[in-house]
């Protein structure tokens, strides 16, 4: 690998001049500079950019905190297009997850404010999270994503969660069903009970029976919908129609229905939530409520860039509207 000694050799210049050339701090006469950026060429040398990072306090860096798992299949759409946006930037990522429990959480933020990256999009391990208390005495840009309160101090990107229980309760409402039950993501996450309230109030509005007796809290995983047609199945009660708060769950849920010889949507219709790639491809096809997953890590990236670039942040709260998706996993009954 070359060093930036032998690109100042070959340039026939100082080490300092290429440095300059590199960041560009001080101006270099236009033919200086070509002489260092053909030895550059030349030699394809690659700036080691981490310790520029040490030197100038900014190594081109964004850090990505997702809950849980990064293979979870909507964290894994976050950080895609995330990434891709960040680059597109000319950043680079780096990426960690909080497995779900806030003193990981809390331990990565600080491992990225050590590392002095320019920008933090992260999405909260639930509301327990204390990430802003820490960042609030440090000037670097943050972004929440997803999980984020409603009174944020910082900008946020959401879904509109209420709205998703809308358009979930009111699609088994007009495909006549009127005993439903739900799967929802762990209940100490805001968006889960923003999601479970539109849910609850639009079936209430159109007189259908839904009590605390027909919520079951699940934790995002495909095991947590087997568990769920587990308990169910060794109740009286028989639902036409369920929600599973992530496509994970719906997917668990059906798989089990299946193995235990149900007809799925004949028996029951389930509707999950995400639309990620595995809810199109499964059979039956996944009726599920969809974010635009494109748009909202756009608009993350963008409003980090423009904080780092000193602009000021007027709009505090970006809110992405779910859509509906209707395939092969629901029926009307009667």
């Amino acid at each position: 690998m070359s060093s930036m000694k032998e690109v100042a050799k070959l340039a026939g210049v100082s080490i300092s001049t290429v440095s300059r050339v590199i960041n560009n701090s001080v101006p270099v006469e236009e033919e200086t500079r070509k002489r260092v950026e053909k030895a550059i060429k030349k030699l394809n040398y690659k700036p080691n950019l981490l310790a520029k990072g040490l030197r100038i306090k900014s190594g081109r860096l964004i850090g990505l905190v997702v809950p849980g798992s990064v293979y979870n299949h909507a964290f894994a759409s976050f950080i895609d297009y995330i990434e891709s946006n960040v680059s597109n930037k000319g950043y680079n990522l780096i990426l960690g997850h909080n497995r779900n429990d806030p003193d990981s959480e809390a331990e990565f933020i600080d491992m990225l404010i050590r590392r002095n990256v320019d920008g933090i999009i992260l999405s909260r391990v639930s509301d327990e999270s204390r990430v802003l208390r820490m960042l609030g005495n440090n000037k670097i840009p943050v972004v929440v994503i997803d999980r984020a309160f409603s009174d944020e101090s910082v900008p946020s990107v959401v879904l509109d969660n209420y709205r998703a229980g809308v358009l979930a309760a009111k699609h088994f409402i007009e495909e006549r069903h009127k005993v439903i039950a739900c799967l929802t993501g762990p209940l100490n996450i805001s968006l889960c009970r923003d999601r479970m309230e539109g849910f609850r109030e639009t079936l209430k509005n159109h007189n259908i029976e839904f009590s605390e007796d027909d919520i079951y809290e699940g934790d995002f995983k495909y095991e947590s919908g087997v568990d769920f047609v587990k308990k169910i199945m060794s109740k009286k009660k028989r639902y036409t129609a369920i929600w599973a708060q992530n496509d994970l769950m719906a997917i668990g849920i059906i798989n089990h229905f299946l193995k235990n010889g149900y007809n799925i949507p004949k028996d029951i219709s389930v509707v999950g939530m995400d639309d990620i790639s595995f809810s199109s491809m499964m059979v039956p096809s996944l009726t599920t409520v969809g974010q635009p997953f494109s748009k909202m890590c756009k608009t993350a990236v963008d409003v980090i860039y423009d904080q780092i670039r000193g602009k000021n942040i007027l709009k505090k709260r970006f809110v992405f509207q779910p859509y509906f998706v209707s395939r092969e996993t629901t029926m009307r009954i009667g």
